[in-house]
């Protein structure tokens, strides 16, 4: 997460010449030219901005559940099961599989083996 929270502070600063650069050159009173320098800006960064944080480049989605039977050592524990990460997507997965944090831990060094980024 403060990976996203420093990019997003870097994209923040990048609107600054918008607003500058509208202000300086616009001939209109400052309010209509600060709320056009926003909208210039929003128009641009949106993109930015949902890529910042929609992107699974910086983190993966992991869900946890309790009192689940893990599926490869049937232990009854809290159960881990990675969701999704930039080059792996198990979002619509009907039938989800849960392992303890023992058996996750190998499924995810297997999963790291295959080329899967987290």
């Amino acid at each position: 997460m403060l990976k996203k929270y420093v990019l997003y502070l870097i994209r923040w600063q990048l609107s600054t010449p918008i607003l500058a650069i509208c202000l300086y050159y616009m001939t209109f009173n400052v309010t209509i030219k600060t709320v056009l320098a926003n909208l210039i800006g929003g128009l641009l960064f949106f993109w930015v901005d949902r890529y910042i944080f929609k992107s699974t480049i910086f983190s993966a989605l992991w869900e946890i559940k309790e009192d689940i039977v893990c599926v490869d050592c049937g232990t009854v524990t809290k159960g881990y099961r990675l969701v999704k990460t930039s080059n792996y997507d198990r979002l619509t997965d009907k039938h989800p599989e849960f392992r303890c944090e023992a058996c996750s831990k190998k499924k995810l060094d297997q999963l790291k083996a295959r080329g899967v980024r987290v």
